[in-house]
């Protein structure tokens, strides 16, 4: 892997992860046009560089965690059930579904048509007033924990399927789009944790640069769209992003059949 190609795909990470579009999704996608060989590392990479994305959410808000020590219970509490499935479908997801476009393609597009479908729905709902993180409860933060559980399968996104599941909860939007931020941390960096352990660090100095660029990369694109996001969703709802699923979607099937 390039310097260069380190840099594109951090620069995706960090735009992609917080958005309901799969990052996951958008990494291999874009691995497979900029030609990068489908190898232990490339998967290693594309999750490594996730750390950089966290890291951004944590200097967004931190603050907010040292004032509201309850929400690192709560999102202990969410992230139960991902682990737990997470860690038991691991071999299966690394070892089969990132490499399967069709797959992506599907999910990308039934998952964009289920986001329209859903911002229709919920648009008819009125939506609650003044609720914060803290009031999410511990059987809310559990739900939606197992709805976060459905983003182990390639472009599902764990943004979405947390933030619809909040939705479908009652949660404000703008406190479900925090806690979806918040819920990245013990899950990513369990994930990245959990590949470092799996491959043994076994990457020499060239592969450890391209992680720091990918990394460092992430985290300025990853703080800038935490930042635009919980600005556009005080104007806007997500039928965008299911719309833009949706074009994805054709793309990649269209790639598949003439490839």
């Amino acid at each position: 892997m390039d310097w260069w190609q380190a840099l594109v795909l951090g620069a995706i990470e960090g735009i992609t992860e917080f958005l309901p579009i799969s990052s996951t999704a958008h990494l291999r996608l874009l691995s497979e046009w900029l030609g990068i060989v489908n190898s232990d590392f490339s998967k290693s990479f594309d999750i490594f560089i996730q750390l950089g994305a966290i890291l951004a959410v944590l200097v967004v808000y931190l603050k907010t965690l040292c004032q509201q020590p309850k929400i690192i219970l709560k999102l202990i509490v969410a992230f139960i059930p991902t682990g737990i499935i997470g860690l038991l479908a691991y071999p299966l997801v690394k070892s089969q579904f990132m490499d399967s476009f069709w797959l992506i393609a599907s999910t990308l597009g039934l998952g964009g048509l289920f986001l329209m479908w859903f911002e229709g729905y919920y648009h008819k709902k009125k939506e609650k007033k003044g609720e914060g993180l803290e009031q999410i409860s511990y059987r809310q933060a559990c739900l939606i924990g197992l709805c976060q559980a459905l983003a182990i399968i390639p472009g599902i996104s764990r943004s979405a399927a947390t933030i619809v599941g909040g939705l479908a909860l009652g949660l404000k939007r703008s406190t479900i789009v925090e806690f979806s931020f918040l819920l990245a941390l013990p899950t990513m960096l369990a994930a990245t944790g959990l590949d470092l352990v799996k491959s043994s660090w076994s990457f020499g100095q060239p592969e450890i640069i391209a992680l720091g660029i990918g990394t460092v990369t992430a985290f300025i694109t990853a703080w800038l769209s935490v930042k635009w996001l919980l600005n556009f969703i005080q104007h806007h709802n997500f039928r965008p992003f299911g719309w833009y699923r949706l074009a994805l979607a054709i793309v990649v099937v269209f790639y598949l059949l003439i490839r």
